[in-house]
């Protein structure tokens, strides 16, 4: 990728951020759904624009998409945050959530700014034993074996809606163990949302009882 490629986008002149400031109290947005769906459009040209590809990594055969870059300039960061707004805004047609849960590790680098934009709450799901407190403990399966992620019992409360966030979705798992949580902690899963998906691996059809949305592959 060149030198330019790298740079940080400009934030949309009208962003996320400017809409959500400009609601009425019914939570309507006085800018038109297609103004909304444009702004998304370019926000995605300019995001692909600082994302780099490195063959062969972390094994041989495999092309990574490094989303690194698009948190080292505050311009990128924020037009990724205005992307995801508008992507909830567009997939999520029931609302905004009320907690936003990200994956370790990368889902915790958006998953608080989001939150925060949104005037919502963040929870974490961590890898088991990082997590002070009583907890509660799903399974999912890697590619070497079993492994557990685990969230606090505070970190949701019964009945409120919940957006599963992380970086990419590969086979599911992860997130469907995410899933399995928030449904132990009595939370409503109303949706799943990732920056970026690996094709092929039909991760999606592990994630059944709400809407999967990709913020890079979703027109």
């Amino acid at each position: 990728m060149s030198t330019q490629d790298a740079q940080a986008p400009a934030s949309s002149s009208t962003t996320a951020q400017q809409q959500h400031q400009q609601q009425d109290a019914s939570g309507r947005q006085p800018s038109s759904a297609s103004s909304a769906a444009a702004q998304l459009t370019g926000a995605k040209v300019e995001l692909r624009k600082v994302l780099r590809s490195f063959s062969d990594f972390p094994i041989p055969g495999i092309e990574f998409v490094d989303i690194m870059p698009l948190f080292a300039n505050p311009a990128a960061h924020n037009t990724l945050v205005d992307a995801l707004e508008l992507q909830i805004q567009q997939a999520f047609p029931g609302g905004r959530p009320d907690v936003i849960v990200g994956l370790d590790a990368r889902g915790f680098l958006f998953g608080p700014g989001l939150a925060l934009r949104l005037g919502v709450g963040f929870a974490a799901v961590r890898k088991k034993g990082k997590l002070p407190g009583p907890c509660v403990t799903a399974e999912y399966l890697k590619e070497y074996g079993a492994d557990f992620f685990q969230m606090q019992e505070d970190a949701v409360k019964p009945g409120q809606k919940v957006l599963i966030v992380d970086d990419i979705i590969a086979t599911g798992g992860s997130a469907k163990a995410a899933a399995e949580l928030v449904k132990q902690l009595k939370g409503d899963v109303t949706g799943f949302l990732f920056i970026l998906e690996i094709p092929g691996l039909n991760g999606r059809d592990k994630l059944e009882g709400a809407p999967v949305s990709i913020l890079m592959d979703d027109n």
